[in-house]
């Protein structure tokens, strides 16, 4: 495949489009704890997957000066405040990074008290005994347990709002997170990362180095040091740690470009949400100046393989559906797939970087 500026933009505008008419259709029955109907697919639902597409458009937006992706962020949003907010969780949390973001850059004063708020309430979320946000959801409390996909859906926002709002205490918070988490989910054999860990029997559940939760980190922890001036010393220890990731992940990258869902397992399915994260952030890495030319060799390798599983109406195929944590490395090889925001999302992350590295 010839991959060129032009081909980039046209697929860009079609991913955009493809994540803005993306719907539930009833395959999946997942009630939240309030009784109400869990939508985890369609782009109109305040939820993470949402939210990490949100994230997608405001990345866009900010990089390429894009206006229908603002337009649609600031619809968006005032549709949904207008309307009410959910209970506030760790995946409720997800979209509001994007409009911290959007708040940096505009200070439109619609914005800043749904954002000031809920960055308070999150600061009392449970946490587990070390202090790490307990992963509870909308659908499920999950006691004692941490997971990684806390540390982009909540921690990426409190460094954001913390950073363009001043408050310190915000940013300290997201890097404590990203440290804590780092502590007991990522394998020091390895550099890559395990979903879980739960304190009830300390313990990784089943040792899964998925390839969505590590695309959370290796995105995540990139997404972090730009987002907020964390430290030296916090920005040396995590940009160890996310190299070491990287390396590792490299070792594991399929003949056709993709990860496999089970990174280390090549039985299991091929998966692009990932596989486009990766990319980013071997693409991101690389123009950073923390890994060398190979790291973006290996980015472009990603990204062809993400070009092609775009469809004709912009939808990003090959993508695994919402994953709970899994007791066993069968039940990640199980979870069907299915279009998401967040693939769409991933996709849109990795084509905008791509613009920095082809012309």
């Amino acid at each position: 495949m010839v991959l060129s500026d032009q081909l980039l933009k046209e697929k860009i505008k079609a991913v955009v489009s493809g994540l803005a008419a993306l719907r539930d259709e009833g395959k999946f029955n997942e009630p939240n704890l309030d009784g109400a109907a869990g939508d985890y697919v369609s782009f109109d639902s305040w939820e993470w997957p949402q939210g990490v597409g949100l994230y997608g458009l405001a990345q866009l937006w900010l990089r390429t000066g894009d206006q229908e992706s603002r337009d649609l962020l600031e619809s968006w949003y005032a549709k949904q405040l207008q309307q009410g907010l959910p209970e506030l969780n760790v995946n409720t949390t997800a979209p509001m990074l994007a409009l911290s973001l959007l708040w940096g850059e505009t200070k439109d004063e619609r914005w800043l008290k749904p954002i000031d708020d809920w960055a308070n309430a999150v600061l009392t979320m449970p946490r587990t005994e070390v202090g790490g946000f307990q992963h509870n959801v909308s659908d499920k409390i999950n006691d004692d347990e941490l997971w990684d996909d806390t540390l982009f859906m909540v921690a990426l926002f409190l460094a954001s709002y913390g950073e363009c709002s001043g408050r310190r205490e915000l940013v300290d918070e997201a890097v404590f997170q990203f440290l804590v988490h780092t502590h007991y989910l990522c394998e020091p054999e390895t550099g890559l990362w395990f979903h879980g860990w739960t304190f009830d029997g300390n313990h990784n559940f089943a040792r899964a180095r998925w390839a969505r939760g590590n695309a959370w980190i290796s995105a995540g922890v990139l997404d972090l040091l730009e987002l907020a001036d964390i430290g030296e010393s916090n920005k040396r220890f995590l940009t160890t740690i996310v190299t070491a990731q990287i390396n590792k992940l490299l070792e594991y990258q399929a003949q056709s470009g993709a990860w496999h869902t089970l990174i280390d397992d090549d039985s299991s399915y091929e998966e692009i949400s990932a596989t486009a994260a990766f990319g980013y952030a071997l693409m991101k890495g690389a123009r950073l100046g923390i890994g060398p030319e190979s790291w973006r060799m290996a980015g472009l390798k990603a990204l062809e393989v993400v070009v092609e599983n775009i469809d004709a109406n912009g939808t990003v195929q090959n993508v695994s559906y919402g994953t709970r944590m899994g007791h066993d490395l069968q039940f990640y090889k199980d979870i069907p797939l299915e279009p998401t925001a967040y693939g769409q999302s991933m996709a849109l992350l990795c084509l905008v970087e791509a613009l920095n590295h082809i012309k």
